[in-house]
């Protein structure tokens, strides 16, 4: 499930959906900040580009957008268990400190679930750099 081959070991590891060894960012560490948005513009292994079309991306906003509900809710659910009162203030300062925390994470993860809703893993485009995917 987690092993090589599966969205869910290109997603975590930051790696290329169609041959799983390439990296995806410059920086693959989920929380540098250092080249945070840095994306490769294909994959050094088997040379997928990484951005088939202007715009590729904007879908991943979306994705962002769920990711970040998690986080949201979470610290809801901290202030609530550890506060009478939650007042707005407090929620948006704790809310703002979390996203500007976990910032680098939500971009590189929102972006590596987008391209691999599209992308299919290839076992062989490692050994066959010259297909190239478009």
């Amino acid at each position: 499930m987690f092993g090589k081959g599966s969205k869910l070991y290109s997603i975590a590891k930051l790696k290329c959906p169609r041959c799983q060894e390439g990296d995806l960012f410059e920086n693959n560490s989920l929380l540098g900040y250092r080249k945070m948005s840095k994306m490769l513009d294909h994959c050094p292994v088997c040379h997928q580009m990484y951005e088939p079309e202007p715009g590729y991306y904007y879908g991943a906003m979306f994705v962002s957008y769920a990711l970040t509900s998690g986080p949201t809710l979470a610290i809801v659910g901290l202030m609530m268990l550890f506060s009478e009162e939650i007042t707005l203030w407090m929620f948006m300062a704790a809310l703002i400190l979390s996203l500007l925390l976990f910032m680098p994470a939500l971009f590189k993860l929102s972006r590596a679930i987008w391209i691999n809703i599209f992308i299919s893993y290839n076992p062989l485009a490692a050994q066959d750099p010259q297909a190239k995917g478009h």
